[in-house]
This record gives structure tokens, C-alpha cells and sequence, in this order.
């Protein structure tokens, strides 16, 4: 038992609770793919792709178009037998976030079948996690309040978008300092700051008393050499995100001496490139956080099992479903305020 029956892909759309602003990018709206694998034992395993154009290069039409791919290759075939299934999804390279998905359906089928969870069968390294929140891009005193909001949820890590204007970047991160003192900060420029921007910004808020443990992907994913000089050049930890997609690129980023930290988000590397990054990682002394791009409560679970099973993360930052309107809650996982466990 666990053979795979059939392969569905559904289209899921979900509206922001209100527009969410990065550098260079306002989304209202979400369009995720749910993965559904039929097995021979009645099982129905589930997983979410999440694609972004934005990092990946995909668009949600692309994926729709994978359903009869997946069942000529997949069908057939024994979640118990999970390693030839991630072989064959590591070749879909054009569509990362469907990989990710497939594969965590996979362990999901297997996972039931076993009668533990997926974050059981990584390890079970944690009983909890605990994410950020995030603040997007916006006018100086929106983003104060919207902050000041999030502390007041119980949230004491928050994430902080920045990299569109950098006076406004540094006034909005010293009075979100000043009104929430005792969380830490997470500060993602998206790509936004050239590395000279990227130093004066972490160098003004480090002369001011603020302190970032995070500073993620400050320039243009493609330039590792500007990521390590202001590795070198500022007082922050420096994090990859999309200049870290797949395990090669984190491997060039490692022997670059290029990051602190590494952004691991399963939709950008899938479950298989992920493990190889958790143990690169632990190999080398690099730091890791997780993240996400616009999952529902469905996707969300993928991360929170993954955390939860390996324990490798110092951050996480599993928020985006609490972003969406979503008209049913779909993971196998309990939210209180930040906290994360387990049903």
C-alpha cells in the first residue's frame, strides 16, 4: 500500500488582508496551487506550491500546466519509495515551489501511512517555534504603527521590509526601536540597496543604539561579491534569501565567505535541497532562518513540520498566512500569537 492513484493540481486564490509592499512590488493578491496525491490506501496527501515570478521566475499557469507530467511520472509509484520520487521532482527546476509541494505530499502520504507526523519522521527536534511578523513598506508612521501592533500581539521578533528609500528606511527603523523595545529585528531589503547604501544604513542604526539580528539579502541576489562586502563591512549578520535558492547556490555562497545566515524557504528549494542546506550549514557554521512566500495555513504546515523536525533555525519567519484571508484553516498545526506547535 501507499502506490500513488492520481495527481491533482488545484488552483487556490487568496486575497492580503491589506496590500503587501516590498521593494519594487505591491501584492493584493495570492495564487497558490494545492497538490493532491490519490493513494491506493484512500490516503489523500497534501502539499501547497507557492510560486513567485518575483524570485523563482514562475507563474501559476506554468505549474497548472505540470498535472499531466506529474501523473505519467508519478503514478504508480510508493511514497514508501520516497527517494525515486524526489529524483524525479529535483528535475523541475522551472517550477521550484511545485517541487516543494509534491515532495511534501509525498511525506505527508508516508507520514500517514506510518501514523506520525512529518515533523516526527525529520527528527522531531522541536516541540515549538515561534515566528515574526512583518511589516511591509509604507509611509514612516504606518509602519511605526503597524509595529507597535504587532508587539502588542505578542510578536517579539518582527520583520522589518525596507530598500525603497533609505532616509525613510532609517527614520521608520529608529522610531520602531523606540516603541518596541525588547524585540528583535529582522530587516529584509529585498534586493532594494546597492552595498554602499546596504553599509550606511546597518552603520547609522548601529551608531544609534539599534540593534538587527538579522539583515537580509540587502543587494541584488546575483551580486555575492556586494553581499560579502557588506558582510565585511557592517556590524549586522548578513543573510542570503534570493540569492540562495537551490543547495548550489548556497554551497558558492558558503566558499564565498558571503553570509552569516541562509533563508531556506521550501519554496524556492523543495524538501530535498533543503536537508542538503540544513547540513551544509551545521558543516560550515552558518546561521539559518526559514521562510515563506504567500502560503496559506496549507503551505505554512510544510515549514512549520520542517522546523519542527530538524530544529536547525534560529528565525522563522512563517507569517504569511496570517497576511491572507483565508476562509478555512487547513494546517496540522496550532497558532498562538507567534507560537507554533503541533495539533
Amino acid at each position: 500500500m501507499g502506490k500513488i492513484k492520481d495527481v491533482r493540481l488545484i488552483l487556490k486564490k487568496y486575497t492580503y488582508r491589506k496590500p503587501f509592499h516590498i521593494t519594487g512590488s505591491v501584492s493584493t493578491e495570492a495564487n497558490n496551487v494545492d497538490v493532491e496525491l490519490l493513494l491506493d490506501s484512500g490516503i489523500v496527501a497534501r502539499g501547497e506550491a507557492s510560486p513567485s515570478f518575483r524570485v523563482n521566475g514562475e507563474k501559476v499557469e506554468m505549474l497548472l500546466t505540470m498535472e499531466d507530467f506529474l501523473r505519467e511520472n508519478l503514478i504508480g509509484l510508493d511514497v514508501r519509495n520516497y527517494a525515486k520520487i524526489f529524483e524525479i521532482t529535483d528535475k523541475l527546476l522551472a517550477t521550484p515551489s511545485l517541487k516543494a509541494a509534491v515532495q511534501f505530499a509525498v511525506l505527508d502520504g508516508l507520514c500517514e501511512e506510518l501514523g506520525i507526523t512529518v515533523a516526527e519522521f525529520l527528527g522531531g527536534a522541536k516541540e515549538e517555534i515561534e515566528t515574526d511578523k512583518t511589516v511591509g513598506i509604507d509611509t514612516v508612521e504606518n509602519r511605526v504603527k503597524d509595529a507597535e501592533e504587532i508587539f502588542k500581539e505578542g510578536f517579539r521578533t518582527i520583520k522589518v521590509k525596507v530598500g525603497e528609500n533609505l532616509k525613510e528606511d532609517i527614520d521608520a527603523m529608529l522610531e520602531i526601536a523606540r516603541v518596541t523595545k525588547g524585540a528583535d529585528y529582522i530587516v529584509d531589503a529585498n534586493m532594494g540597496y546597492t552595498p554602499k547604501q546596504a553599509v550606511e544604513f546597518a552603520n547609522v542604526l548601529y551608531r544609534s543604539g539599534v540593534d538587527i539580528a538579522v539583515y537580509e539579502q540587502p543587494v541584488v541576489w546575483y551580486d555575492v561579491e556586494g553581499l560579502r562586502y557588506v558582510r565585511f563591512h557592517c556590524p549586522f549578520p548578513v543573510a542570503a534569501d534570493e540569492s540562495a535558492k537551490r543547495k548550489y547556490d548556497v554551497l558558492r555562497l558558503i566558499k564565498e565567505e558571503a553570509v552569516d545566515y541562509v533563508n531556506i524557504k521550501l519554496m524556492k528549494s523543495g524538501i530535498s535541497d533543503a536537508l542538503a542546506i540544513v547540513e551544509m550549514a551545521k558543516a560550515s557554521n552558518i546561521k539559518l532562518m526559514i521562510g515563506c512566500m504567500a502560503e496559506s495555513s496549507l503551505g505554512i504546515n510544510q515549514s512549520v513540520q520542517f522546523a519542527l523536525g530538524t530544529g536547525a533555525f534560529d528565525f522563522h519567519d512563517l507569517d504569511s498566512h496570517l497576511l491572507l484571508e483565508e476562509p478555512s484553516f487547513r494546517g496540522k498545526f496550532v497558532q498562538d500569537g507567534p507560537k507554533m506547535k503541533l495539533r
